[in-house]
């Protein structure tokens, strides 16, 4: 109660049903829910068991997220963070004026990530903005990826944070055109799938919107979350709509469980407990610096001269790799990159025709001149380190560019040189699109002369018609000037072709 007695406009979680409990008006209000016929058949097992914990911590709302008293809401706005729509301007007038000058100091959020500042007034101690990607059908597989990203920085975020409750928002807004039961699908699988890898233990408390289509909504909710063992097998009815997603690549939490579960019980090599105290402590320190005396590491000029004379072991020499690399990579993860994100020249799109995730370079997109390439060779680091743990493929458009977009060999061998060793053994292909005699002549030296492992990689694509063998058009983000280069030297073209790389 407020001070003179009068109701308080916030609202308590801890009022509010769950999920597994009965809503109020009884079987009127249950009514909703989908039943079984009678003498239905039982359909096969769906692939979300039943669990009481995890229904307990599933909390349904409807009404205004901002007067939600709980450990955090969610806000969904745009790359600025000053989108204008309903979820955000209640959030923003009942937070106050303090949360728009918070955000000034964030610099905005890419799209799929998300940032947090405190509540100010509201009854939640903390905001989370994400940005949820616009929609178009041709890049669906690029918004897919993007809108999974929020709600798993969302919920990293509360993990980090020890956050007992999470009010989420509907984070695709209208004005950014994701269908909803799409997003709807991409939602429920991340967080069932946040709530199920927590070692038996759900620590968190997920506040759902209730969306204007409640039965489509609900159907939905009792696939990924069936209420009961009963109720279990009757919700595989809403499963067949969900052949879409389960499967997919970083979408369906149950692909990565599995894979989790094989990599356990596959035998693995033990090092010894030293080596991995000392990886270990290489990450803590990381942020300490790179002389000789704040790493604890010994002479560097004498291990500079055992490496000239060829007597370092590979092991020592691996390690002092390693230790370079996750200096980098600390610095890319606590530099400002956002001007070199602003370029557009690296970007993840779709999977190629193996299923190895697509990673594109425009070359056009780098003004070599104009930008700090030591910020790019970061923002490289910062993008590709998770890309790297499993397979992957470069796409390389070479289209339009002049010299001053060209990559010298010496930035090209320093990179080669940095990354780590699952940069170069998950590559699986590197497509270099329309590219020019002058530069078929530079790859060639460069990976005959310079490094090694590259040249049977490189593939040299003339058109988009053959790259299209490798990468189909829907899973792969082109620029315009590269489509409107295609169609004027080689003619238009077409997603089926018999040439191959």
């Amino acid at each position: 109660m407020d001070p003179l007695g009068a109701r308080s406009q916030f609202l308590d979680v801890q009022t509010l049903p769950g999920w597994d409990q009965p809503q109020e008006g009884g079987d009127e209000a249950d009514g909703h829910r989908p039943r079984s016929r009678a003498g239905q058949d039982r359909p096969p097992s769906s692939p979300f068991p039943h669990r009481d914990d995890i229904n307990r911590k599933i909390i349904l709302f409807n009404g205004d997220v901002a007067l939600l008293n709980c450990t955090a809401i969610v806000n969904t706005s745009n790359e600025t963070l000053t989108d204008k729509n309903p979820v955000a301007d209640s959030i923003h007038r009942h937070a106050g004026p303090e949360l728009k000058e918070e955000l000034l100091k964030l610099k905005g959020c890419r799209t799929g990530e998300a940032k947090m500042t405190k509540g100010f007034n509201l009854a939640a101690r903390f905001i989370i903005h994400t940005v949820g990607p616009k929609y178009k059908a041709k890049y669906r597989t690029a918004a897919e990826s993007s809108l999974y990203n929020c709600y798993r920085n969302v919920m990293q975020l509360a993990k980090e944070q020890g956050m007992a409750s999470v009010a989420f928002c509907v984070i695709n807004t209208v004005k950014r055109g994701y269908p909803l039961e799409d997003a709807t699908h991409i939602a429920f699988s991340k967080k069932r799938q946040c709530l199920s890898n927590r070692n038996g233990r759900v620590n968190h408390n997920l506040i759902f919107p209730l969306m204007h289509n409640r039965l489509a909504f609900l159907k939905l909710l009792s696939a990924f979350f069936p209420l009961n063992q009963l109720f279990f097998h009757i919700s595989v009815i809403c499963i067949g709509c969900l052949k879409g997603y389960i499967g997919r690549v970083n979408i369906d939490p149950m692909v990565r469980q599995q894979s989790r579960k094989l990599k356990k019980e596959l035998p693995s090599v033990k090092t010894p407990p030293e080596d991995s105290e000392d990886e270990s402590l290489d990450k803590d320190l990381s942020f300490v610096g790179s002389h000789a005396f704040a790493r604890m590491e010994g002479d560097v000029d004498k291990q500079r001269k055992l490496t000239l004379q060829g007597q370092m072991s590979e092991a020592t020499q691996h390690k002092q790799h390693l230790r370079n690399y996750n200096r980098w990579l600390c610095r890319a993860r606590a530099e400002d990159l956002s001007d070199i994100a602003a370029l557009k020249a690296l970007y993840q799109t779709g999977v190629d025709t193996c299923g190895r995730t697509v990673m594109v370079v425009v070359g056009r997109n780098i003004p070599v001149t104009l930008i700090d390439m030591e910020k790019a060779l970061l923002y490289f680091i910062h993008v590709m380190d998770h890309i790297t743990v499993k397979e992957y493929v470069m796409v390389y458009f070479h289209t339009l560019t002049n010299e001053h977009n060209h990559l010298d060999s010496e930035f090209l061998k320093k990179l080669y040189d940095i990354v780590d060793v699952k940069y170069k053994k998950n590559l699986k292909a590197f497509y270099f699109v329309h590219p020019t005699f002058r530069s078929k002549i530079s790859a060639w030296f460069f990976t005959t002369f310079s490094v090694s492992g590259l040249k049977d990689k490189v593939h040299h694509v003339e058109t988009l018609q053959q790259l299209f063998t490798c990468v189909v058009p829907e899973q792969i983000d082109i620029p315009p000037f590269v489509l409107e280069y295609e169609a004027r030297v080689n003619g238009p073209q077409h997603s089926s072709c018999s040439s191959g790389l």
